[in-house]
């Protein structure tokens, strides 16, 4: 049986769709109460570089043909990779495709040799990146309040992240 699932695909995103993927951020930002107020009076923090999507560093969700989603996921220092980005077309919310996109994300790590993916997270998202296999390790101050600090390790070989019964995944 082929569910809403699987009709996602996972790409890498393409220069030219910086601008939409800017707008999709923007949306997903601002359908997020929490995010809202901030972002209005900093609207310069939409911004993807094209320096990541160049480089390969940027995976774009899509369901029917069109974006539903992207993530960023760049190097650290000390080897380890940084979630950098992660936004779902809001009306696209709770069909599996953020954590598809992490799920991609952790495997580009893993193939570029980290040992762990992390990730500054809202506190608000905390319960979605704990089933999707992060921990929290701390908190940070940004220019938008306290962020988690969130970590998952990369086991050498892919497993998927367990999903939660009851939860969509």
């Amino acid at each position: 049986m082929t569910g809403e699932r699987d009709t996602i695909t996972l790409r890498l995103a393409n220069a030219s769709e910086r601008a939409a993927l800017e707008a999709l951020q923007l949306r997903a930002s601002l359908n997020n109460p929490g995010d809202r107020d901030a972002l209005l009076e900093h609207p310069d923090a939409i911004d993807l570089p094209l320096e990541q999507i160049t480089s390969g560093h940027v995976y774009v969700a899509e369901h029917g043909g069109s974006i539903a989603g992207f993530a960023a996921v760049i190097p650290r220092e000390g080897g380890d990779s940084e979630l950098d980005a992660l936004f779902v077309e809001p009306a696209m919310w709770r069909m599996g495709i953020g954590r598809r996109l992490v799920d991609r994300c952790c495997d580009a790590a893993r193939e570029r040799g980290s040992g762990a993916l992390h990730v500054i997270g809202n506190p608000h998202a905390e319960g979605f990146y704990e089933s999707c296999g992060f921990e929290t390790t701390g908190r940070a101050e940004t220019r938008f309040g306290v962020g988690l600090l969130m970590r998952r390790v990369l086991p050498a070989t892919r497993t998927s992240t367990p999903s939660r019964a009851g939860s969509v995944s």
